[in-house]
C-alpha cells in the first residue's frame, strides 16, 4: 500500500473475517518477527499468509496454484518459498513460480502504519 489514508487505522477491521475487499488488520507488526508468518483469514476468500524476511513484510494467498495446497508450512530460504505439497518454489516478492511463467500466487499489498501490519487484498 502505498497511502495510508486509504486504509485508515480507524475504520480497519481486525484479522477477524471481514470482506475480501477491505484492508485488513493483521496484528502488531512487532509481534511478527524477522522469520515469522502467520494466516489472516477473510470471509469468503482465500486466507492471506503474511511473513517477516529481514524486518521487510509479504503477503500472498495462502495456496499454491499447481493444486491449491496451503504454503503456510512450507520451507523459506531468502525470497524463495517452497510448497510443501509437491516442492513448486514461488518468490514471495513476486508470487512468481521459479519452475513455471504459467504459474503465479497472488501477492497483496502490505504496510506498517503506527505500528500496524496492514493488509490490502489485491482482487482478481
Amino acid at each position: 500500500m502505498s497511502d495510508a489514508s486509504t486504509c485508515p487505522l480507524s475504520s480497519l477491521p481486525s484479522s477477524s473475517p471481514s470482506s475480501p475487499s477491505s484492508c485488513l488488520r493483521a496484528g502488531r507488526a512487532a509481534d511478527l518477527a524477522p522469520g515469522g508468518r502467520k494466516l489472516v483469514f477473510r470471509e469468503g476468500a482465500e486466507a492471506i499468509l503474511v511473513m517477516n524476511i529481514d524486518g521487510r513484510f509479504y503477503a500472498l494467498d495462502n495456496s499454491c496454484p499447481h493444486a491449491g495446497a496451503s504454503i503456510a508450512s512450507g520451507s523459506c530460504e531468502g525470497h524463495s518459498l517452497s510448497c510443501p505439497a509437491h516442492g513448486l518454489t514461488f518468490d514471495v516478492r513476486s508470487g512468481q513460480c521459479t519452475a513455471s511463467p504459467n504459474l503465479r500466487i497472488r501477492t497483496h499489498d502490505a504496510q506498517v502504519t503506527d505500528g500496524e501490519l496492514i493488509i490490502r487484498p489485491n482482487e482478481p
